[in-house]
């Protein structure tokens, strides 16, 4: 099997973390490179950071080669500012850098979704986590893995109270055997699942993993 290149984009989140982390020490991966905003305090010889602006993608055209795309980047409408930057950054940003990662003969990509998510839905957020899976599945990708996760579990020291609370509550109701097609799930656990499924051939293009999947 010869030696891949990952792309990833989110790669400073709660799920990109994971990722970078797991394909610096993967056998299978020779270089990762990641696009960021702003660079981390992190150095490998396998690794290479770029400082990008995410409004000018196309500008960075020729650094976006390699094999495999994962895409993990996300944000909130607090965070963001309001439903129109976040729907820039969950949807424009990622679909405009897969359309180029497509374009320069990147064979795969791995999108990190949302449960629930549906381009005819009447709700902000999983419409417009439905959009962005209904365009890039028009790309031409080779192969295309998409992750619906339940709610993320994230790293404590970036965890909000919200989704505390909201953990708290599913995993509660789990116990009584309610909703355990929702439990949460460890971002760590999700990033494994990406890495693995990337180095695994499939006979159709698309491929989309639902939380039940995600905790075989």
């Amino acid at each position: 099997m010869k030696k891949l290149k990952a792309l990833v984009i989110g790669a400073t989140g709660a799920t990109g973390r994971e990722l970078v982390n797991l394909l610096i020490n993967d056998e299978d991966f020779d270089q990762v490179s990641i696009f960021v905003r702003k660079a981390p305090e992190l150095e490998h010889e396998k690794l290479k950071i770029h400082t990008i602006d995410f409004n000018e993608i196309k500008r960075h055209k020729d650094l976006i080669k390699g094999d495999i795309l994962f895409s993990a980047l996300g944000t909130t409408k607090k965070e963001a500012g309001g439903k129109q930057r976040q729907y820039i950054i969950d949807y424009t940003y990622q679909y405009e850098f897969a359309k180029i990662a497509a374009e320069n003969g990147v064979d795969q990509l791995s999108l990190v979704s949302s449960i629930g998510a549906n381009p005819k839905s009447f709700m902000f957020y999983p419409k417009m986590k439905g959009e962005l899976e209904s365009d890039v599945k028009k790309l031409k990708f080779k192969k295309i893995d998409i992750f619906q996760p339940p709610i993320l579990i994230r790293q404590p020291e970036i965890i909000r109270k919200g989704e505390k609370k909201a953990i708290s509550i599913i995993q509660k109701l789990n116990k009584l055997g309610i909703l355990k097609s929702q439990q949460p799930l460890m971002v760590s656990n999700l990033a494994e699942r990406m890495v693995k499924t990337a180095k695994t051939n499939s006979k159709e293009k698309v491929n989309t993993y639902l939380p039940k999947e995600l905790f075989n």
